[in-house]
């Protein structure tokens, strides 16, 4: 398997050269290259740590959201900030995907940069410099910007930044909808509409539609509780013909735990008839976890009365470390730490081990446990009797995808049997 290349400058990373320098890179090579290599992991051809998706679960895990969005009217936004790597975008686009969704103006012109024609900007743009950039995106006709407000303030902002800029399209803005105690949006009915009324009324703007970040939330009874605030103002602005005639009103949530529940709340949205995107946000699914995400996902295949294709979401992110020590009867070392992995939801865990000789990976024995990790180290707590040498490899499992790519300039794809067959260049 070979990853897509994005719809503009695609030789940029195909022509990309990397090298020693290049944190899991063992030798020179052209990124377009590197699959001709066949360097291999179990082997011992990388140097560890290395970060490696495994093509397969990859693959798989893109075609059964697709699957999922057309059997239940949805489409998907994906939460690019998650890869920041246009080759995955181009996978994810290939695959149906409605737009990307980014959250800083430097996001905004990585997906620019590699021409990707449609972007909500799942933020509030502020500060004129980053209202100037992402008004400057829309002088290009090919190009849509969907952004956030949720106050007055916010749409003066942006009408400001409108009345400053010639020759761009009317930018579309969705009103966000929040939660006492929680990140941005208006928290209030009465708040949200007068933000709605305001968008419509300013020239250079067009109220898009109405969306909320759901993902803090502790349960499915709180998100039920959010999602149908954001139906009750849609209601209220289609009603109020605050949406522009002759175009779909947009609806969006959905991080990569509740988006089930996402698509079963808005499927009771009628706005007054008008054509309505329901669009969801997760960008955790195309690689997965194996410890956060994937007791969200467990739960989805449990209780969604949504029509659900066969299989499921599989963990294709791995980081594979060697133990370097065992310098008492219970301590394992491993050479990862928390500049190679994320450990902001959970600290990693062991998921398989390999030695020279064995058939394939195998799985890792109970008592084996990632207790603490310094800045280059894992201390792996083992039982006392393990087999651990120094020199085992070790996959880690890990949660929340964010947080470990955003450590890895390159990424490298693997296939069932851990040779390289590609490689993935992030842009953070």
């Amino acid at each position: 398997m070979r990853l897509p290349l994005p719809p503009a400058n695609g030789a940029m990373i195909a022509n990309l050269a990397l090298d020693a320098a290049t944190k899991g890179i063992p030798a020179a090579s052209a990124l377009k290259a590197v699959g001709d290599q066949r360097w291999n992991l179990l082997k011992g051809d990388l140097p560890l740590p290395a970060a490696v998706l495994r093509a397969g679960p990859l693959s798989a895990n893109s075609v059964w959201m697709a699957r999922f969005l057309a059997a239940n009217g949805l489409v998907i936004a994906p939460h690019g900030k998650t890869t920041m790597a246009p080759q995955l975008f181009a996978l994810q686009h290939r695959d149906g995907a409605w737009a990307i969704t980014l959250a800083t103006t430097q996001q905004l012109a990585v997906a620019r940069q590699f021409g990707f024609p449609r972007v909500i900007l799942a933020n509030q743009p502020t500060g004129r410099a980053q209202i100037d950039a992402c008004f400057a995106t829309l002088k290009d006709p090919g190009f849509e910007l969907i952004v956030l407000a949720d106050s007055l303030a916010v749409v003066d902002a942006l009408a400001a930044g409108a009345a400053r800029t010639k020759g761009a399209s009317p930018m579309g803005v969705l009103v966000e909808i929040g939660v006492a105690a929680g990140r941005t949006g208006a928290r209030s009915f009465a708040e949200a509409m007068a933000v709605a009324r305001a968008i419509a009324g300013a020239p250079g703007l067009r109220l898009a539609g109405i969306e909320c970040f759901e993902g803090i939330l502790p349960d499915t009874a709180a998100v039920d509780r959010l999602l149908a605030e954001v139906l009750a103002v849609a209601e209220a602005a289609a009603s109020e013909g605050l949406f522009p005639a002759g175009q779909p009103i947009v609806l969006s949530a959905g991080g990569s735990a509740f988006y089930d529940r996402v698509g079963e709340q808005f499927e009771a949205a009628k706005l007054g008839g008008r054509s309505v995107v329901k669009v969801i946000r997760s960008g955790c699914y195309l690689t997965h976890d194996s410890f956060g995400y994937a007791h969200a996902h467990e739960r989805i295949l449990s209780e969604t009365r949504l029509t659900l294709p066969p299989g499921q979401l599989q963990a294709a992110l791995e980081v594979w470390a060697y133990v370097q020590s065992r310098p008492e009867p219970t301590k394992a070392i491993l050479t990862v730490g928390k500049r190679d992995i994320s450990h902001d939801s959970s600290l990693p865990q062991p998921i398989a081990w390999f030695r020279a000789g064995m058939v394939a990976p195998g799985p890792v024995p109970a008592g084996h446990l990632v207790a603490s990790l310094n800045d280059q180290h894992a201390h792996l707590t083992v039982p006392a009797d393990s087999t651990l040498a120094v020199g085992d490899m070790i996959a880690l499992g890990i949660a929340h995808p964010c947080t470990t790519f955003d450590k890895w300039d390159v990424l490298l794809l693997v296939d069932d049997d851990y040779t390289v067959v590609d490689a993935v260049k992030t842009f953070f």
